[in-house]
């Protein structure tokens, strides 16, 4: 029977994280014999594997010094296929493979416009070479999968043939997604009667470009009563704070970290925003939608603009405008897209549609029927 596996570093609360924990309940589904292997089985996104699932923990602090016990892993379990989700993953994934001298299929995915995140991050020259790295080792996957449009067009300017390359979008709209929608959010802001939320989601970190959207939202509170939700946790929490109370919206702005059900807070603010510098697919953005919350996004690159229809599903602001994001929250405050057509859009990112085009990108084969996908 074949075997897939997945390689990430830890399942912490994150986009991409989120994106395979989906995945992997999509494969058991159909039935598919699934290892997850991780540099470290820790995070919150951990309970939620099946218990079908293998959980390989190699057990180390971080990704390269895991490498050894990676290639002993190949080696060993000789998994059919192997699905990486993150550039270090990728690159780690290829060059084990080679050590270990197994023929299993390799698929890289590329979650980001690796060419803005190599000009925009803050992460070292790691990242900024992120693009030659790429360009340098990808060719030796069987397939890079590129979780948009956009992504894939990156991938093409940056010199990737297409021939083995595929744009799929990510598995975002699940059961589980509606089902939590229905659960109220554990915060005093959403009580009758109280002034409308503004909620951003994501990791505090430079991409996300939250400054922006805490000096838009100053904006708009100084014109009507609102607050600001920012759901997530990462190293730029000091400096957002401090921010918040330069600005003097302390009172109005909450930073809870990390929740276990976004969706139930989205479902019942007034607007959600994506204020990020560049994306790839951005994940929280479909999850607003399909909880019927008018967005106002960035117009980054990539993904926005595609998920939005240039603006048909929610406007579209320049990316650091901290002025037109205050006008388009107060316009869609005022004027707030239809829960249905936000919905019945989000529908086209949904985890069947995602499952099936990975399994004929993986060609695993699966326990119902010994059934086989891809070629």
């Amino acid at each position: 029977m074949d075997k897939l596996a997945i390689f990430h570093p830890t399942l912490t609360g994150g986009g991409a994280e989120k994106v395979i924990v989906n995945l992997i309940g999509g494969f058991v589904d159909r039935g598919v014999n699934v290892d997850l292997v991780l540099v470290r089985a820790e995070g919150p996104f951990l309970a939620l594997i099946p218990p079908e699932v293998r959980v390989v923990n190699l057990g180390y602090k971080r990704l390269l010094l895991s490498m050894p016990a990676f290639v002993r892993y190949l080696h060993q379990s000789q998994p059919t296929t192997l699905l990486t989700a993150f550039e270090d993953t990728n690159l780690i994934a290829l060059w084990s493979r080679k050590l270990a001298g197994v023929s299993t299929r390799i698929v890289v995915s590329v979650h980001n416009t690796l060419s803005w995140e190599s000009q925009i991050t803050t992460q070292g020259i790691k990242r900024r070479i992120g693009p030659y790295l790429a360009r340098w080792f990808y060719p030796q996957a069987d397939a890079v999968v590129a979780v948009s449009q956009g992504v894939a067009e990156d991938l093409v300017n940056l010199g990737f043939r297409s021939d083995n390359l595929k744009a799929i979008y990510n598995p975002v709209v699940t059961p589980e997604l509606f089902q939590k929608i229905t659960e109220f959010p554990q915060h005093p802001w959403f009580a009758p009667d109280s002034p409308p939320v503004i909620l951003g989601v994501g990791r505090l970190e430079k991409q996300k470009d939250f400054p922006t959207l805490i000096r838009a939202f100053a904006k708009v509170h100084s014109q009507r009563p609102a607050r600001l939700i920012i759901l997530g946790e990462g190293i730029d929490r000091p400096y957002l704070e401090a921010l918040v109370r330069e600005l003097g919206v302390a009172e109005n702005v909450a930073l809870p970290g990390f929740v276990a059900n976004p969706y139930a807070y989205m479902a019942r603010s007034a607007v959600f925003v994506l204020s990020s510098l560049f994306e790839g697919l951005p994940t929280v953005l479909i999850e607003a939608m399909a909880a019927g919350t008018s967005p106002v996004s960035t117009d980054c690159k990539s993904g926005p603009a595609e998920i939005l229809e240039n603006g048909r599903y929610g406007k579209l602001v320049p990316v650091g405008d901290t002025e037109a994001m205050a006008e388009a929250i107060i316009s869609t405050l005022d004027r707030p897209v239809d829960a249905k057509l936000l919905q019945q859009k989000a529908a086209e990112f949904s985890l069947e549609k995602a499952v099936a085009q990975y399994l004929e990108v993986l060609q695993v084969e699966s326990h119902s029927g010994n059934r086989k996908y891809g070629n």
